[in-house]
């Protein structure tokens, strides 16, 4: 019977080892997921892989010789409890399939919003380093949030992306 089972892969060699695997004739999922990610200054939407360092493939253990899978290109190893592969349910592989988006077969996560009160810090621009309060949007593109400057706090209109929440804790280390 054919299961789905977990491969860990080299550090990036994702893509790599599912075209090699496919080669020998695996059948082979890669689920990818679309980021906003920012390179020389510019927000970009990026295919990443949505679990890094992993890909699944299908196999029946009882038919299949899994033996070239260790050997692959890209390839670590296959996931194990124990001595045997760990399998995947096909629930979790059915959910992960039909979250993506039908056409590009990637899936877009979304940030939470920033909500009145979130600490944030800003990205770019002349207040680069500085951390405030976001107060709110101001329309689909700007935010408004509250500075601490001189001794007092200044209202501030930015780009939604020169911002970014700040993790509990965190200070001065924005989320991505």
């Amino acid at each position: 019977m054919r299961h789905w089972y977990a491969v860990y892969t080299k550090p990036r060699q994702e893509a790599l080892a599912e075209e090699h695997l496919g080669r020998q004739g695996f059948h082979v999922w890669f689920p990818r997921a679309l980021r906003s990610r920012r390179r020389r200054g510019r927000w970009r939407d990026l295919a990443e892989a949505l679990f890094p360092r992993y890909l699944f493939i299908q196999l029946d253990l009882q038919r299949d010789n899994a033996a070239p899978i260790r050997s692959t290109l890209g390839v670590s190893g296959m996931v194990r409890r124990g001595d045997w592969p760990a399998v995947v349910p096909d629930a979790v592989i059915d959910g992960l399939q039909a979250a993506a988006d039908p056409e590009t077969g990637l899936h877009r996560l979304t940030p939470r919003p920033l909500v009145r009160g979130d600490r944030v810090a800003v990205l770019e621009g002349p207040f680069q380093g500085l951390e405030g309060i976001f107060r709110a949007a101001s329309g689909t593109e700007r935010v408004t949030i509250l500075l601490d400057i001189l001794g007092g706090s200044s209202r501030v209109s930015l780009s939604r992306h020169c911002v970014a929440r700040v993790a509990a804790g965190d200070r001065g280390r924005p989320w991505s």
